[in-house]
């Protein structure tokens, strides 16, 4: 026998094979449907007896109930009542059957599902899943495509999960998705992570001038900059983005402790935030500190956000910038440079975390500005920076009031009429000392 005829053979063997898989899965299908509608006419056969049953008894006791009305002189409102309660449990009791039943009886797989079930087949362009007693699953198409690096690991007997796509297509098999229901899984499995705040040890894949990009799963995730822990924190003293682009590139390769914080499978957005292996110690660390005290520290680094201080080895606090000083702090390094030794207040302790003021050491400018003015007073004020609600005026140092953008109908006459570092008159429309809160109205000339 030659080779090209053994070749051929084998080609036709191998096509048989195929044929009697397909015609078996055929077969399966058509046994499946028949069971369905057996059930069916099961369940329907079962709940018609029951209801056949409860009709008689209620019919018996309609007539126990009548025999003695005869002779009774009982109410016939009684009876009526008596006889409504009759048939009321009789329903009860009839709906309570059909529900056994229908929760008996297994509910077929509906689109959005998660199932498993053994590979019964698996061809150049399809993957078959046996899901008895419903039916056969296939993944064909762009679901076999986008999927193909999860298929050539899987052989003929392996249980997968896969996602319902598609109930009955016209060859009646159910469609399914391997790639969206590893997805979910992954999802489900990063949520679990958030609520246990699992910390997981993860290479850092990417830098970009925000902060990292870091790969859980087959999923890219980003670790903001200001999620770094202090030690890994870009201190740049000019705070130049591109210096800080160059310190966040040479974690690029290393392996970092960080925790799910955030997770919208929706928008595909996994957010990480890095977590100290010493968190536990840090917190002994910090038992031993109040809010309210006091303490003496080092600045170990100034930010766009604040400043890191050395409160003792191996714990650090932060200065945000709000916290700085009663006036507009837009440039922490204007007041604060590494090394500066300084006094702060504690003014928060969250889970290992110390957050520090140093206005708290100051005094409160809107104590006395609350002496001092009330609503509907005229002042004089300092602008001292525009936002997108108007313009900020300064009628003394650390009390500000905003002057809005709609007494002017557009930022572009409001600049017009206001420049950054110019005093001009103005009214008091809102005062509250205790929000530190105030609102001013323009009382000058307006130019049109």
């Amino acid at each position: 026998m030659s080779i090209f005829t053994k070749v051929k053979d084998k080609i036709i063997h191998h096509k048989e094979e195929k044929e009697i898989i397909i015609e078996e899965i055929k077969n399966q299908k058509v046994k499946v449907k028949a069971e369905r509608e057996e059930v069916k006419k099961e369940v329907k056969e079962k709940v018609s007896k029951e209801e056949k049953k409860q009709k008689k008894e209620v019919s018996e006791e309609k007539i126990e109930e009548e025999k003695p009305a005869e002779k009774s002189s009982k109410p016939a409102k009684k009876r009526a009542s008596k006889t409504k309660a009759i048939d009321e449990a009789a329903k009860i009791k009839a709906a309570t059957m059909m529900g056994k039943l229908l929760t008996e009886s297994k509910n077929p797989p509906s689109e959005g599902d998660i199932i498993e079930g053994p590979v019964i087949n698996i061809d150049k362009s399809a993957v078959y899943v046996d899901l008895a007693p419903f039916g056969t699953g296939i993944i064909y198409g762009k679901e076999f495509l986008t999927a193909r690096d999860i298929i050539k690991n899987v052989n003929v007997g392996d249980t997968v999960a896969a996602k319902v796509v598609g109930e009955d297509n016209e060859d009646g098999y159910i469609e399914l998705s391997l790639k969206e229901a590893r997805q979910a899984i992954i999802w489900s499995e990063a949520e679990t992570a958030i609520k246990n705040r699992t910390i997981l040890d993860l290479a850092v894949t990417e830098a970009n001038k925000g902060g990292l990009i870091i790969q859980w799963q087959g999923i890219s995730g980003f670790l903001p900059a200001s999620q770094l822990k202090p030690e890994h924190y870009p201190r740049i003293a000019d705070g130049d983005k591109e210096k800080i682009f160059d310190e966040l590139k040479k974690l690029v390769g290393k392996r970092l402790s960080v925790a799910i914080i955030t997770a919208s499978p929706k928008e595909g957005k996994l957010i990480f935030s890095e977590k100290s292996p010493g968190e536990k110690d840090k917190e002994k660390m910090t038992g031993k500190y109040a809010v309210g005290d006091e303490i003496d520290g080092e600045v170990t680094g100034v930010v766009d956000f604040g400043a890191f201080v050395k409160i003792e080895e191996n714990l650090e606090g932060l200065i945000h910038i709000s916290e700085i000083d009663w006036s507009l702090v837009e440039n922490p390094h204007t007041y604060l440079k590494v090394g500066q030794k300084i006094r702060a207040k504690i003014i928060d302790i969250k889970e290992g975390k110390i957050s520090l003021s140093l206005k708290a050491l100051k005094e409160n400018p809107w104590v006395e500005a609350a002496k001092k003015y009330k609503k509907d007073m005229k002042v004089s004020g300092v602008i001292i920076k525009f936002n997108k609600h108007g313009a900020l005026a300064s009628i003394e140092e650390g009390v500000a009031g905003l002057v809005h953008v709609s007494e002017f109908g557009s930022e572009e006459k409001l600049r017009k009429n206001l420049e950054l570092g110019k005093v001009y008159p103005f009214k008091i429309t809102v005062f509250d000392a205790k929000e530190q809160k105030m609102a001013l109205s323009f009382a000058g000339e307006k130019k049109v």
